[in-house]
């Protein structure tokens, strides 16, 4: 494995992360993160991340 392909892996690896987070700061503004709409926001936080997951893994096929 040459020193290009490590950099690329280590640079894909971090953007992946950040956009999970970004997807995830997104979802949690949208419902209120559970603050305004109690317990509800955050079950729909929950549900939404979830169905990503399996959008995310369906789309793999």
């Amino acid at each position: 494995m040459n020193a290009n392909q490590m950099i690329n892996m280590v640079i894909r690896i971090i953007m992946q992360r950040l956009l999970r987070q970004g997807i995830n700061k997104g979802i949690d503004a949208m419902s209120g993160s559970g603050t305004r709409s109690g317990p509800d926001g955050t079950k729909t936080a929950q549900r939404t991340r979830q169905a990503m997951k399996v959008g995310r893994r369906l789309g793999r096929f």
